[in-house]
């Protein structure tokens, strides 16, 4: 029982940086391994990165190592993906999904509670 909105989205310009937050309810988001997916329009929704319940074990998708940081904040209950040298390919809405108790699963269909997904636009 968790639920995530995401924020920070937005529009910028190829080599620019962005910070998406996503926000968790639940005294139990410790629990939770926690991921990022993107979806662009008429593509399949893909994985970006995915951070273990500690946050000591993260995990990044071949096109954004080296530019992605995902981190954990679970006093604050939030869980961060830092968005740097942005490329115009990187345009998708990106959504925070959440799995309770878990290894850290790199499906879709591995994850049950998702937020309602954040746009983030960059420019060529």
């Amino acid at each position: 029982q968790v639920q995530l909105v995401e924020s920070g989205g937005g529009s910028v310009q190829a080599g620019g940086s962005l910070r998406l937050s996503c926000a968790a309810s639940g005294r139990t988001f410790s629990s939770y391994v926690v991921g990022w997916f993107r979806q662009a329009p008429g593509k399949e929704r893909e994985f970006v990165s995915a951070l273990s319940r500690g946050g000591t074990a993260t995990y990044y998708t071949d096109s954004v190592k080296g530019r992605f940081t995902i981190s954990r904040d679970n006093a604050k209950n939030t869980v961060y993906l830092q968005m740097n040298s942005l490329k115009f390919e990187d345009t998708a809405v990106y959504y925070c999904a959440a799995l309770y108790n878990s290894y850290v699963p790199r499906r879709v269909s591995d994850y049950n509670y998702w937020g309602q997904g954040t746009q983030v636009t960059v420019s060529s």
